[in-house]
């Protein structure tokens, strides 16, 4: 592991903290986490921006990396919610994240993908090809997964903010503590 690893935290609003004070958001609470857990350096950089699909983060992958400065020692990959809530298909949501994880694997950043799952409203067939693309990929690219970024929060009101979609600094700790061994495994 490295003496002062850097992770990008790359993906949409939940990544990038929407409706929360900076402090609050996944990437601050993360970078606290770790550094209390004994790796004191941890850097993590939010790179999440509200509403962004897995096409639009593929489309700004090259240049978020580059805006880093230095190469990561991690990228957590969060897209796909967006997509799903667009109803988009399943397949182009797949398609964009391969994308996105072979330009990753052709670089050699390590990974970790944070999956997602469809809503129930968007019926039985929907959910099965939708929830099937994170493990899918994960196995391909023989990624670690985190298989539900709202693990523990999604459907919990006094997790969530008024919005009905987004946890608030509660669910983001839950988020965190839940997310945190995949992270500190990843950065092995």
């Amino acid at each position: 592991m490295a003496q002062r690893p850097l992770i990008w935290a790359f993906g949409d609003s939940l990544t990038a903290g929407y409706g929360l004070p900076p402090r609050q958001g996944f990437t601050a609470q993360l970078q606290a986490a770790l550094r209390r857990d004994g790796i004191a350096k941890a850097e993590v950089r939010n790179g999440g921006v509200s509403g962004d699909t897995a096409r639009q983060g593929r489309a700004r992958l090259a240049w978020g990396l580059r805006g880093l400065g230095a190469k990561p020692d991690l990228v957590i990959v969060e897209l796909g919610a967006n997509d799903m809530l667009r109803g988009l298909p399943p397949r182009q949501t797949e398609d964009n994240l391969d994308l996105i994880l072979a330009e990753l694997q052709r670089r050699q950043i390590p990974v970790l993908i944070a999956g997602m799952r469809a809503a129930p409203n968007l019926g039985q067939d929907y959910r099965r090809r939708f929830d099937a693309i994170f493990p899918r990929l994960a196995k391909a690219y023989r990624a670690p997964l985190y298989p539900f970024f709202l693990d523990g929060v999604a459907g919990n009101r006094a997790l969530i903010q008024s919005d009905g979609l987004h946890p608030n600094a509660r669910g983001v700790s839950i988020i965190v503590r839940r997310i945190l061994p995949g992270v500190r495994q990843a950065l092995r």
